[in-house]
């Protein structure tokens, strides 16, 4: 995604030990003995350690978890050592990567266990099994509702709204050539505005003032004037986020305000699903599909949201307080065909480059 993390850094401290301990609890397992499934994943994997222990305890397994920088990096580290993986499952490709891996042939098909309870419109490999939805959320314009209010202008609703001059110089987004978040804003805009009209678009928000950034962290935590409650470093309201953040802001804070600080342009989301699949040669096939059961079993996906901040995809799964109380449902945001954006991925970013970056 390239950049993948989703957390404001009031957060990251805390998740990161969980992370480290996580993947401590494979570090000592012999794989050569069939005993430790190994997941390869992107730097935001993370899991509760007891619902970790619990799979562990149950399937005989023990899980190392290792991890291989943002999701872009991680997805071609996959796609180079493909037939030779550096583990049993891979974790982290989104569906504005995942042409990448299945034309290079990396998963070995594998239908999981509770498949069934995921809904067809994030099963997007046609009934092949070789990906498993597991995630999703929703990249959206995120906006300070502090800084509006003293500004007494209304926040932007739509992507039509961000190249109005009311809104010059206050969007940051990551950019699209090395950023997830950045390249699910410009595919929202090429699915608004079609082939013909985004190029313009893009060139009405350059004139607006548009500022674009390497990555997610850079922009949210940086530039961003309502990451961290409102006392954030940045000047810029308006932000290439996701749908989750906004009930992250409100993760720890006593008391609970009655809303969350900042909040989202639901006009503006672009869908993203996380997939994970068995790679293949993998050197323990069955753990990596016990792994695979487990994570799209109900007690991993009720556990995601607040050790990942996306949302379950199994329809029973239930989301916790902080989600129902604080987020915002996008029953309207845009997706793409994966095949679409295969075809069209790479030119859309250079122009995407030549128009608003160089």
């Amino acid at each position: 995604m390239s950049v993948h993390v989703r957390r404001p850094a009031a957060v990251v401290t805390a998740v990161l030990a969980l992370a480290l301990t996580a993947t401590a609890c494979g570090g000592s397992g012999d794989e050569a003995d069939g005993k430790t499934v190994t997941l390869v994943s992107h730097d935001s994997f993370n899991v509760s350690k007891p619902v970790l222990k619990e799979f562990e305890r149950e399937s005989g397994y023990t899980v190392k978890v290792l991890r291989g920088g943002d999701a872009g990096a991680a997805v071609n580290q996959a796609v180079l050592n493909q037939g030779n993986p550096q583990g049993d499952v891979f974790f982290g490709v989104d569906n504005t990567l995942l042409s990448r891996p299945l034309e290079k042939d990396v998963f070995a098909p594998y239908k999981a266990k509770g498949l069934e309870k995921i809904p067809a419109e994030y099963r997007l490999d046609g009934g092949k099994h070789r990906v498993t939805p597991v995630d999703t959320g929703d990249i959206c314009v995120n906006y300070d509702r502090s800084w509006f209010e003293k500004k007494k202008l209304d926040p932007p609703k739509t992507l039509d709204d961000l190249a109005k001059p009311a809104y010059r110089d206050l969007l940051v987004t990551p950019n699209a050539a090395t950023s997830s978040p950045g390249l699910g804003f410009l595919l929202a805009t090429v699915d608004e505005y079609g082939e013909r009209g985004w190029k313009d678009y893009w060139a009405k928000l350059r004139k607006n003032g548009v500022e674009v950034v390497d990555g997610w962290e850079q922009a949210y935590n940086d530039r961003f004037s309502g990451s961290q409650g409102g006392k954030g470093k940045g000047d810029r309201p308006l932000v290439v986020s996701y749908a989750s953040s906004p009930p992250v802001e409100v993760l720890g804070k006593k008391p609970a305000p009655e809303q969350a600080p900042t909040g989202i342009a639901k006009d503006t989301c672009f869908q993203q699903t996380e997939f994970a699949g068995l790679l293949k040669g993998a050197s323990n096939p069955e753990g990596g599909k016990a792994l695979l059961d487990f994570l799209i079993s109900k007690r991993f996906q009720e556990d995601l949201p607040l050790q990942m901040f996306v949302e379950p995809v199994r329809e029973d799964a239930e989301l916790p307080e902080l989600f129902t109380k604080y987020g915002e449902r996008v029953p309207d945001a845009a997706t793409m065909d994966p095949e679409k954006i295969a075809g069209n991925r790479e030119q859309w970013i250079k122009a995407w480059t030549s128009l608003v970056v160089k």
